[in-house]
């Protein structure tokens, strides 16, 4: 709920507490003082209202509750790989190995171009249209590059760490 919303219910919930009462808050009050308000006086059931505090609410902008923010897109895509590399039935070191690759390629960022190759996207496919085969949207979705990434990993080296020993070795894969 957004402070608003608690604010409406709030004076709802003051205005039907004064209405079913007959009468205002303050009278509420001024009945418990007029018996000296030590609870040693002998309470009748006019007496026993509960008091109600009516008070002046206002909100701010910065009151505001925060919004949910998203993961940064770095993580979420490092969570997509994970999945997918978990479907294909590889370990978990399998996915420190992309991770590995794909920090030093591009740092998981899907709009990473290396000017000097031609190499685009996270897994820096070379040139980047051939990652079209995975869907026509592979410059801005870092879905579209993984799928792709995952597929021309196994193909070329079976498995990420596969990969990742090809790339330690000769700087590229």
């Amino acid at each position: 709920m957004d402070s608003n919303s608690v604010l409406r219910n709030t004076v709802a919930a003051v205005i039907a507490a004064t209405v079913a009462g007959g009468g205002s808050g303050a009278a509420w009050a001024g009945d418990w003082a007029a018996q000296g308000g030590t609870g040693e006086t002998e309470r009748t059931a006019e007496s026993m209202r509960p008091v109600t505090h009516v008070g002046v609410w206002t909100t701010r902008a910065a009151a505001q509750p925060p919004r949910s923010r998203r993961a940064p897109a770095k993580l979420r895509s490092k969570a997509y790989a994970f999945r997918l590399v978990t479907r294909q039935t590889w370990s978990g070191e399998q996915f420190q190995c992309l991770d590995s690759l794909w920090t030093r390629e591009s740092n998981w960022d899907h709009r990473a171009y290396n000017p000097g190759s031609g190499a685009y996207g996270i897994p820096q496919a070379l040139p980047g249209h051939k990652m079209g085969y995975a869907g026509n949207d592979w410059r801005f979705n870092p879905q579209t590059q993984i799928r792709w990434g995952l597929r021309y990993i196994k193909g070329r080296y079976g498995s990420p760490c596969g990969a990742w020993g090809h790339f330690r070795s000769h700087n590229w894969y």
